[in-house]
C-alpha cells in the first residue's frame, strides 16, 4: 500500500514506520522535526520504498503535492504536540501542532479522495474522573489543552467521515514509554539524576497512578485495530490493565542507575496544571477484538528504563 505517516520521525511514529516497512509498504514520512529526530528513521533511508519529507503540515501546498504524487491508500496521522506541559504554557502550540495539522490532513484526504485514516488520540480527552473509562464514556471534559485539541480533532474526523466517506480508526492510548522518547516521566527522571545524582525532584506527591504502555506494544495494537476493526468509525482504547505510581518509577530509575538518591516531592496531587493524577481504562472492547499488550505497566516501565540507559552508555 501507499502510506503517509505524519510525525513519522517522532517517538511513536518512527516505531510505527519500522513495522510498516517490514511489511513492504511504500512509505512517505512527513515530520517537521520539532519533536521528531532524523536519527529515528536514518536506518530506513536505504530502502527505495521509503521517502522522508522535512516539512510542516501547515504548508498545505506541500501536502497537496504529496497527495497528488503518491496516491495514498491510507494516512497514519501521528503528528501532534505530545508535550502536555508545553501546550499548557502556550495554547497556540496544541492548536497549531495538533488541531490544525489534523484539519489540513483531512482537507487533503477529502480533495484527493483518500478513504482511510488511522488517528492517534489520547486518554487526555476523557478529562479527570474516577470512573472506569470506556470508549462510550461521556461527557468528555478534557482538562489540558492537549486533550482538548485531540478531542476537537476527533470531532472533525467524525464529521469528515460522515460527509466524505472516509473510514476511520481512532486509538486512544495512555502514557507511552520506550526508546526514542524525548520527554515524559522516565526521560525527566534520568536527566535530572544525571545532573544531580544525590537528589531527585518529583513533581507532585508521587501518588499519581496511571497505566504505562511500551511503545512497541502500542504500535502493534494500532496496526491490529486497523486490520481487524471494520466499522465506518472505529474507536478503541489501547493500553494495559495494570498501573504504576510515579514514586515507583522514581525508585526504579534510581535503582537502575545504581544510585542512592533521596526523593524530594514538590507536593500536591498532580505534577502540573492539566495533569490527570489517576485514571483507569476499560479494555474489554480491544481484548474482544483479539489484541492484548504483551507487557504490563511495571514491565513496560522497567524495560523502557533499561533501553534508554543502554543508549546513554
Amino acid at each position: 500500500m501507499n502510506i503517509l505517516v505524519t510525525g513519522g520521525a517522532g517517538f511513536i511514529g518512527s516505531h510505527l514506520c519500522d513495522i510498516l516497512m517490514e511489511e513492504g509498504h511504500n512509505l512517505t514520512v512527513v515530520d517537521n522535526l520539532v519533536l521528531g529526530r532524523e536519527e529515528n528513521i536514518d536506518h530506513l533511508r536505504c530502502y527505495s520504498n521509503f521517502c522522508f519529507v522535512k516539512k510542516d503540515l501547515f504548508d498545505i501546498s506541500i501536502l497537496e503535492k504529496l497527495f497528488i504524487n503518491n496516491m495514498f491508500d491510507v494516512v497514519f496521522h501521528m503528528a501532534a504536540n505530545s508535550d502536555i506541559q508545553k501546550g499548557g504554557e502556550d495554547p497556540i502550540v496544541d492548536y497549531e501542532l495538533t488541531f490544525m495539522t489534523t484539519f489540513n490532513i483531512l482537507q487533503c484526504m477529502r480533495k484527493y479522495n483518500v478513504k482511510q485514516l488511522v488517528f492517534a488520540s489520547t486518554s487526555a480527552i476523557y478529562g479527570e474522573t474516577n470512573d472506569l473509562l470506556t470508549e462510550n464514556y461521556g461527557p468528555l471534559l478534557p482538562v489540558s489543552n492537549y486533550g482538548a485539541s485531540k478531542l476537537a480533532c476527533e470531532a472533525f474526523i467524525s464529521a469528515f467521515s460522515a460527509n466524505y466517506d472516509i473510514q476511520v480508526w481512532i486509538t486512544r492510548f495512555p502514557n507511552v514509554v520506550g526508546e526514542r522518547f524525548t520527554h515524559g516521566v522516565i526521560y525527566d527522571f534520568i536527566h535530572k539524576l544525571r545532573k544531580n545524582p544525590v537528589e531527585l525532584e518529583v513533581l507532585g506527591n508521587g501518588e499519581q497512578y496511571k497505566p504505562y504502555i511500551y511503545v512497541k506494544d502500542l504500535v502493534e495494537g494500532i496496526i491490529f485495530v486497523w486490520r481487524h476493526a471494520s466499522e465506518k468509525i472505529n474507536v478503541y482504547n489501547l493500553g494495559v490493565e495494570s498501573r504504576t505510581k510515579v514514586k515507583e518509577i522514581a525508585q526504579m530509575v534510581i535503582n537502575a542507575m545504581g544510585l542512592n538518591a533521596r526523593i524530594q516531592y514538590t507536593g500536591g496531587d498532580r505534577g502540573w496544571v492539566g495533569d490527570v493524577p489517576e485514571f483507569r481504562y476499560d479494555l474489554s472492547k480491544i481484548h474482544h477484538l483479539g489484541w492484548k499488550a504483551k507487557r504490563i505497566s511495571n514491565e513496560a516501565v522497567r524495560l523502557s528504563i533499561e533501553k534508554v540507559l543502554e543508549t546513554m552508555k
